[in-house]
């Protein structure tokens, strides 16, 4: 790393040290509390899991991120299996990516017990918060926005990727220690810590929370503009920006009609002349102040960012918005934080304009950040080009130019074919070279299933306490982002999409996807709201066609899509030259027999070349050994072909045999 850089990045968290830290204490007192109650053996596992945790707040509980709650459902189910997960977990006999691996695996597979919803929360972060809790002078918390942002900052050599890898945790707590060990020769850090830490705090004598403090300081500011927050935190009192909430409910505020940059002006005054709520607020608003934008009706969601552009002349006042909101916060989980009980417009929320604290203000800030950094990551995408796609995804030159030509012109595009050809990873990498970069932020991914629903895609009310709610579906939200970025094309895959009832989850889209009906607009089913799917979006689909469970794909939606049918690339130039790297003779004897096997399949009748075994059950980022091959064999390929041949045992026995004979010599 930059040593100069994290000096001066040091002594920036040094000076604001003292008004920043009492925020941020709980991370020192979750420690100890941890310490003081986790007991592995404990009879009520379950109550005692609960209670170690009671500390950690906002690290296993935020806006769509509930990691602490899903564990409490995991015990509920099996608490012994969950008990066994922290056992291996804490096992530091073990190889730590393994345990980790292990942890993320087993947490699937209660899942699928609970059978109520879709995530299990139970990632890197929160897997290195457990560690970290348990060993915090050995390990950090990982949070990948904060930790790509302080190794940005400093320049180091190892800067973290979006979705990388475990493998990747190991490099990251390596620049830690390293940050860690700096950090231990600074005086004035074990002297500022000392003094803020209350008695209930672990002391943290490696400052190993400390590293998780200054990567959360960085990145928030980061996160926020660093210079500029940097800059506010070093004004005087009388200069800071004030915080208000803004109902945003006449039509003009909406996200679809207030676009970013845009000035609205704001009356005083409603249209019987009386004084609009907190008509003090109005007054007091100055150029600069910060501003959240609510959408009150129908949604009840923060829907943006803004400022005050112009104090108010006695009759009006001034909004310019600064950003809108790829996933908008619904009310619902505003009321749960505990440091915005007291906001004044949950105590009273009659009215238009109301104050908001700093601290709830940066509150809230975090909660939109939670859901919203992939598309304001401070970061340049890597390059990505179409001699990068060919080595990757094992396509000739030819068919990917058709592909790419395909998607251009009739915008939505569905890749088919049998399994293991690779459809769902040449879906990303095809967005990715038509970008030339990776860029995350413009690529939006769905799986549709049979309980896939309009209201999951488009928009529909849904509970909220004890009434229900209209909440804006994942498609909605991303046809507007395009919408605000006319000049930038934009990816939405849907994985699994003959799947779900597609009448059902498209309803009036059906006809707005089509290429010659883009940006026309239509009424929504459940808002007076007209809408248009931009001409900037394309939409790729993934079809599995040996799946005979399936109905045939509907035709009012096969008529919108061109379909591209993709193969085994075992004869690409990309394949063999992978194939020419791993030099491992039972590995090319594999190849030869499944495409003698893919001929077989093709001429029988009752099977075609939608049901050829794809070249991707072959390809991994580890060392090819004849057991990982032998167990692609028995655990892939002839349990597939048993399907295949369910009624023809005979076929199958015999494949078996020549596949099992490659590694008889």
């Amino acid at each position: 790393m930059n040593l100069d850089k994290l000096h001066s990045t040091l002594n920036t968290y040094k000076e604001h040290f003292t008004a920043y830290i009492p925020n941020e204490i709980y991370k020192w007192k979750a420690v100890q509390h941890f310490q003081n109650h986790w007991d592995l053996e404990a009879t009520d596992f379950k109550n005692m899991l609960l209670q170690s945790l009671g500390k950690t707040e906002n690290l296993l509980r935020a806006y769509n991120y509930y990691p602490r709650k899903m564990l409490e459902e995991f015990c509920q189910i099996d608490a012994e299996q969950v008990r066994n997960m922290f056992k291996t977990l804490y096992n530091e006999k073990e190889d730590l990516i393994f345990r980790i691996n292990t942890f993320e695996k087993e947490a699937k597979e209660l899942l699928k017990k609970w059978g109520k919803g879709k995530l299990h929360y139970q990632n890197s972060n929160a897997i290195t918060t457990y560690l970290w809790l348990r060993y915090p002078d050995k390990y950090y918390i990982y949070k990948y926005s904060c930790a790509q942002q302080l190794a940005t900052e400093i320049e180091a050599s190892f800067i973290p990727k979006k979705g990388m890898p475990n493998q990747g945790l190991a490099k990251v707590f390596s620049l830690y220690d390293e940050i860690a060990y700096n950090l231990q020769k600074d005086k004035d850090i074990r002297y500022l810590l000392n003094e803020a830490l209350p008695k209930d705090c672990y002391p943290d004598p490696q400052l190993h929370t400390v590293v998780v403090d200054l990567a959360y300081f960085v990145g928030n500011m980061c996160r926020f503009h660093y210079s500029t927050v940097k800059k506010s935190l070093q004004q005087t009192p009388e200069h800071k920006n004030n915080y208000w909430w803004l109902c945003a409910n006449p039509k003009i505020w909406s996200i679809a009609e207030w676009t970013v940059g845009q000035e609205q002006d704001y009356t005083l005054y409603n249209a019987s002349g009386n004084k609009r709520r907190v008509f003090q607020n109005f007054l007091d608003a100055k150029a600069g102040d910060k501003v959240i934008c609510y959408e009150s009706n129908p949604t009840k969601q923060i829907i943006g960012l803004a400022t005050v552009s112009k104090a108010n002349d006695g009759k009006q006042i001034y909004f310019k918005k600064q950003e809108t909101l790829l996933s908008p916060i619904d009310l619902s989980v505003v009321k749960t934080i505990p440091e915005l009980a007291n906001m004044e417009f949950l105590l009273n929320p009659n009215g238009s304009f109301f104050h908001l604290t700093e601290k709830e203000y940066t509150t809230l800030l975090d909660l939109i950040r939670e859901t919203n950094d992939n598309a304001h990551a401070n970061q340049t995408p890597e390059k990505y080009t179409k001699e990068d796609f060919l080595k990757e995804v094992y396509m000739s030159e030819a068919d990917f130019t058709m592909l790419q030509q395909l998607v251009h012109t009739k915008k939505n595009v569905i890749l088919q074919g049998a399994p293991g050809v690779g459809k769902t990873f040449c879906a990303q990498r095809l967005a990715w070279a038509m970008m030339d970069k990776k860029d995350e932020s413009r690529i939006a991914m769905v799986q549709f299933h049979q309980n896939y629903s309009y209201e999951d895609f488009v928009m529909g009310y849904k509970p909220e306490g004890e009434t229900f709610a209209l909440q804006k579906g994942v498609f909605y939200q991303f046809c507007k982002t395009a919408e605000n970025n006319p000049e930038t094309e934009y990816f939405f895959i849907i994985d699994e999409i003959n799947r779900g009832n597609l009448s059902k989850i498209f309803g009036e889209l059906l006809m707005l996807i089509e290429k010659d009906h883009r940006e026309e607009k239509l009424t929504l089913a459940y808002k007076n709201e007209r809408f248009a799917v931009p001409n900037n979006l394309y939409l790729i689909g993934m079809m599995n066609t040996a799946d005979r469970s399936l109905a045939l794909i509907d035709y009012a939606l096969r008529r919108r899509f061109s379909f591209f049918e993709m193969h085994p690339g075992f004869e690409t130039d990309g394949f063999k030259t992978y194939q020419k790297a791993n030099n491992n003779k039972h590995f090319d004897q594999l190849v030869e027999v499944i495409k003698e096997l893919n001929q077989a399949i093709v001429r029988d009748n009752t099977l075609g070349t939608g049901f050829e075994i794809g070249h991707s059950y072959l390809c991994t980022q580890e060392p090819i050994t004849d057991q990982w091959l032998q167990a692609v064999v028995r655990f892939d390929i002839i349990p597939m072909l048993q399907e295949y041949w369910f009624e023809n045992r005979e076929e199958v026995e015999s494949w078996s045999n020549k596949l099992n004979a490659i590694f008889n010599d």
